[in-house]
């Protein structure tokens, strides 16, 4: 449903009725009222006294109040998962991502949007479960749903252009993010996370708002 969201299939001032949706996603009610209470804790719906749900209207700004509380957060997730567990434990995650920069300088294109989603939702999923907060890490997931969904739609806009250097930002951003958290370094891994963050979120909004070329 965010995925329709952000895509338009679901437009803004849009009425959600329960059995449609039900019907269209080929679940049962139950599903779609839960899913529908996310959306409003989220922010990307609105539950309306005897309107029911409408679907609110995505600005730019509402992106860029996620990423800077996304950033508030997941700052401090890393700071505190340095030195948590061993250096050792991001070694796969950092071959991943070498792995992926190899396949980049060969053949950038759409067959690896799907790894480098994947490895970053892979990187930020650990640093949640290693930042020994369980009320951080629930907070983090609560709002991740949002944030990947966006991220999600907005490869679909980008890949439609053929515009790919995006990938090579990001993997960079997260071998000197992986860097930080080998060597234990949460002042730098937190300014790592706050510049990878901020990267992406300049990026994105570039690209779905079109109000400039990304960088």
């Amino acid at each position: 449903m965010l995925a329709d969201v952000f895509n338009g299939r679901l437009a803004a001032g849009q009425h959600l009725i329960g059995q449609k949706l039900a019907d269209h996603y080929r679940v049962s009610q139950t599903p779609i009222r839960e899913a529908l209470i996310t959306l409003a804790g989220i922010g990307v719906i609105d539950l309306l006294p005897n309107r029911g749900a409408v679907v609110r209207r995505m600005t730019e700004q509402d992106v860029r109040e996620v990423c800077q509380i996304r950033r508030v957060l997941e700052c401090e997730a890393v700071r505190t998962a340095c030195g948590r567990v061993k250096p050792e434990a991001w070694a796969d995650i950092t071959k991943q991502v070498r792995d992926l920069q190899t396949k980049l300088g060969q053949q950038p294109g759409l067959q690896l949007v799907r790894q480098a989603k994947e490895l970053d939702s892979q990187l930020h999923d650990a640093i949640a479960a290693a930042c020994g907060n369980r009320l951080l890490a629930r907070e983090i997931e609560r709002l991740k749903l949002l944030f990947r969904a966006y991220r999600d739609a907005s490869w679909v806009a980008v890949a439609a252009r053929n515009e790919f250097h995006r990938l090579e930002a990001e993997a960079a951003e997260h071998l000197i993010l992986l860097g930080h958290l080998h060597t234990e370094n949460a002042p730098a891994a937190a300014d790592a996370m706050a510049t990878h963050i901020t990267s992406g979120e300049n990026y994105w909004t570039a690209a779905v708002f079109g109000h400039n070329k990304p960088d």
